[in-house]
């Protein structure tokens, strides 16, 4: 018996208002039919639901509602999906300032309350109405229409692909049906619990993708099994579910994405493939970890049709867009994209390809893995297990006659050696580095052997980048910061009183976060001869900084500063993803 349901039971026995052979009675037709204890207490007329709501009310301190006396605000009918409010039976009522009003037949199912609070991104308040009621209502005020998920083949034919019609189908819709059976690790996976799995794990992804969430993090603990997605780069809670599911869950993830199910002692990398409609397919990038309390998934979520390779559309002002054109229209040299994980780096050179991808052109990428495919380019999944690396990869490419040459990063002294002639001998080469700024990048490559000559006739541009997140435009309303603030931000004194800063106060729209997409901030340092002359010398890159500030660079920090003035992020987000110059 689902613990919940235990409670309540317990508690309805302890109040007298049923006897305990009417309990046991309960529970076994129950457990035969799978509904809600109290809707079989009612079939089986041990209780009446005059009864049983005046005892949720009492018991939970949650008023009572008549529904048939009670307007419903049907335009909130869309914060929450038909499918979900008839799996949980609750209704939404009306709005009350910041939160939103719910009927609810069982105000202990926490599970529904959490979900409608994520769904309407609202301070959610519970009244308790009669579960016909309540069923009836739905009925009446939601449109019809059919939601289904059906599981076939893919285009290659070997892959699962899931036709998915209606995205507001959620993950509440399978935990009802689901029979919860003890596993063990070396045990087979209940037959009984595999369908409930299959439609809980497709609410999982589907939900990720209506939330526009670019990673799903699927955690096992000690006591629970937690699912996060990342919304614009922060991480945010969605589910705790029981840790005994773990096992099931897991098992089917690793099915959708090829993987042996029976290694659990080692990581594994897998790939699921969804389809939209008729013209959209997602890709999850699937990892799984071995933890103490069992493997850790993460999926990466893949969209294509969410991808932004509008060069002007990135976040460049005027100056840095034309240094990054006039770098990459140059018949052969390296340009470098420096940044960490997760900072939009990819994209930013995909973004590049996409403006060079010519049917006279000769473009070849090694990427680790390869994200996204292209029609016209020539690319290259590394690996390492089988010695295929950046390196060989890069050998390979110079014996193919390309034009444009993409590395996914410069990881060691052999890949930058390779890169680097590949530039000095007509070759347009791109790639990526891990340092915390655009100068910092030259140091990095002498450091890892190169010598200061090739650097400086071989690098005509590097490019130091961030992700922000943008205010939510829904929200979106003035920040009123002090004069004190605004210079220790990086403002100028002079100039600090003309400024306007503005801010998300937080809605459904941004899930009350006052955040919605992101923005890439800037660093661009075009290598032009007075840096190079520093290079040969052997300068810091501190002295490189400099100068290319003296030369017109905008700083990471001032890029961002501007974005700020423009109304597009928050001084808050700056201070946060960029450091102090």
């Amino acid at each position: 018996m689902a613990v919940g349901v235990s409670l309540l039971g317990q508690l309805l026995l302890k109040a007298k208002l049923i006897t305990e052979d009417q309990l046991n009675e309960a529970v076994r037709v129950q457990r035969l039919e799978g509904k809600r204890l109290g809707s079989v207490l009612l079939k089986l007329g041990y209780l009446n639901e005059e009864s049983l709501i005046t005892f949720l009310s009492r018991q939970y301190n949650a008023p009572g509602i008549n529904l048939s006396e009670h307007k419903i605000d049907t335009s909130l009918l869309k914060t929450i999906p038909y499918e979900t409010a008839k799996r949980y039976q609750l209704i939404p009522i009306s709005k009350d300032g910041a939160g939103l009003r719910i009927a609810i037949t069982d105000p202990s199912n926490n599970l529904a309350i959490d979900d409608v609070r994520f769904l309407s991104g609202m301070k959610v308040i519970v009244h308790v109405a009669a579960e016909t009621a309540i069923m009836d209502a739905i009925e009446k005020y939601y449109p019809k229409k059919e939601a289904k998920v059906s599981v076939g083949k893919g285009k290659g034919g070997d892959k699962d692909v899931m036709e998915m019609e209606d995205l507001n189908k959620v993950i509440g819709s399978a935990l009802e049906d689901m029979t919860i059976v003890e596993e063990s690790d070396d045990k087979d996976i209940p037959k009984e619990i595999d369908a409930p799995v299959v439609k809980l794990v497709n609410g999982i992804l589907m939900n990720a993708i209506r939330s526009h969430a670019s990673d799903i993090h699927v955690e096992p603990s000690e006591e629970i099994l937690r699912v996060r997605y990342r919304i614009d780069g922060m991480l945010q809670p969605v589910l705790k579910l029981p840790v005994k599911m773990k096992n099931a869950i897991t098992s089917r993830i690793k099915i959708m994405s090829h993987l042996d199910i029976s290694e659990r002692r080692l990581p594994q990398d897998g790939r699921i493939k969804l389809k939209f409609g008729d013209d959209r397919e997602i890709d999850f990038r699937v990892s799984t970890l071995p933890t103490l309390f069992g493997e850790k998934i993460v999926m990466r979520l893949l969209d294509k049709s969410n991808l932004q390779l509008e060069l002007p559309k990135l976040g460049f002002d005027e100056k840095q867009l034309m240094d990054f054109y006039d770098a990459i229209e140059k018949p052969y040299g390296m340009m470098l994209v420096t940044g960490p994980t997760g900072s939009g780096k990819t994209t930013t050179l995909y973004s590049a390809l996409s403006h060079l991808n010519k049917p006279g052109v000769n473009i070849m990428t090694a990427e680790d893995p390869v994200e996204y495919n292209f029609f016209g380019i020539n690319q290259v999944h590394i690996r390492e297990d089988i010695g295929l690396n950046f390196a060989t990869a890069l050998r390979s490419f110079l014996r193919q006659d390309p034009d444009i040459i993409l590395v996914g990063e410069i990881r060691d002294f052999e890949t930058a050696e390779i890169a680097i002639k590949a530039a000095l001998t007509g070759h347009l080469v791109l790639s990526t580095l891990h340092t915390n700024d655009a100068s910092s990048t030259i140091t990095r490559l002498i450091n890892m052997g190169i010598e200061p000559i090739m650097v400086s006739s071989s690098v005509i541009l590097i490019v130091a980048q961030r992700l922000a997140r943008k205010i939510c435009q829904n929200c979106k309303e003035e920040d009123q910061l002090s004069e004190t603030t605004l210079i220790r931000a990086g403002f100028p004194p002079d100039k600090v009183h003309d400024i306007k800063c503005y801010i998300g106060k937080g809605c459904p729209e941004c899930n009350n976060t006052g955040y919605r997409g992101r923005i890439a901030v800037h660093e661009i340092v075009p290598i032009k001869d007075e840096l190079k002359e520093l290079i040969l010398q052997g300068a810091s890159a501190a002295d490189i900084k400099k100068e290319a500030v003296r030369l017109g660079m905008s700083t990471l920090r001032q890029s961002g500063l501007k974005k700020v003035m423009d109304g597009i992020t928050t001084i808050e987000e700056i201070l946060r993803v960029t450091f102090e110059d």
